[in-house]
Formats: C-alpha cells, structure tokens, sequence
C-alpha cells in the first residue's frame, strides 16, 4: 500500500514538472508571448534545471533541444525509480514515448480549451486563454490553409482532432510493442 502511494505521488509530481517542461518547448516553438504571466511562471520554473543543458544542447531554429532532452531525462528518470532493473535502451524509448504521448494531449485539451473558450468568451484577453490560443495555433493554421472557414464556422479543430487522434492511436501501438502497455503504469 505504502509504495502504491509513493508511485502515486512520484507520477504527479513529475508528470506535473514534465507538463511544464513541455509547455516552455511549446510556447517556444509557437514563439508566444513570453510577457505572458503564465509563461513567465513556466520560464522560472524550468530555468533551474535548463541552463546547464544548454550548454550543451543548443537550440536548432526555434526548437529547444534541451527542454526536450530535459522531458525524456525526467521521464526515464520517473521509470527508473518505479522499475529499477531495467535495460537503459529500453528505459529510453518508453521515456521517448511518454513524452511524445504527453505532447499530444497537451494539444489535444489545448484544443478542447480553444474551441470551448470560443463559444463561451470570444475575443477574451485573459491570460490563460492567450496562452492556449498561442499554443494550439502552428497546429490549426495548415490546417485553416487547407480548409477555411465556411460561413464563419471554423471546422479545423475537428480535422486537427482527427490528426491528434491517429497519432495518438500510434504512439499507442508503439508502446504497446516496447512493452510499455502492458505494465499497468497510467503513464
């Protein structure tokens, strides 16, 4: 019972931290606004733990290595600590896909929280709403390319939940073949 609660603890913490890491790539890859109180949270929140990266991970034209790496090296580091003997190639790829499963449905609720937040409170200025239009925008704009608005009905959230949701559906399926689904983690 005592180590269910420890593992309990141990996955929202750092799925929590992880989250964060997460969104500073994001909102760096989506050159948001980072005057933003909510960005400014998430930069002081990571800095600590992304300046020494830095150094040797440097960015590569809008992306950040090091928050990156910083997500796989939290997250192998969450394996280890459930499942300690454990093969390090292994260790990394479940890392790898836990991370990239967790980018998708960072996007997927960014998504959700757009479209929601257009019905209820269009042309908001909060902060937070900022924060996810900005997030969710280099994945809806190909899409608005392609297909555009018909009549004022915006149907791009539903083609980039069709995407969201094939790679999700994927991800799964390579987990399920690193072995990572079957070990009962929620993770």
């Amino acid at each position: 019972m005592l180590a269910d609660i420890l593992i309990t603890i141990l996955l929202i913490a750092s799925t929590f931290y992880l989250t964060i890491v997460l969104l500073r790539f994001l909102l760096q890859l989506a050159r948001a606004d980072f005057y933003n109180p909510i960005t400014q949270f998430v930069v002081k929140a990571t800095t600590p733990l992304l300046r020494p990266l830095r150094r040797f991970i440097p960015g590569w034209g809008g992306i950040d290595g090091a928050a990156l790496v910083l997500a796989v090296i939290i997250q192998a580091i969450t394996l280890f600590l459930i499942l300690v003997a454990m093969n390090p190639l292994t260790l990394l790829v479940w890392a790898v896909l836990n991370v990239l499963d967790l980018i998708v449905k960072i996007y997927f609720w960014s998504v959700i929280a757009v479209v929601v937040v257009s019905w209820i409170a269009p042309g908001s200025s909060h902060p937070a709403i900022q924060l996810v239009a900005q997030i969710t925008e280099p994945v809806m704009r190909p899409v608005r390319n392609v297909i555009p608005s018909m009549g004022g009905l915006d149907l791009s959230p539903i083609i980039v939940f069709l995407i969201l949701n094939v790679i999700s559906v994927v991800i799964g399926h390579m987990k399920v073949a690193a072995g990572l689904g079957s070990i009962g983690l929620g993770l």
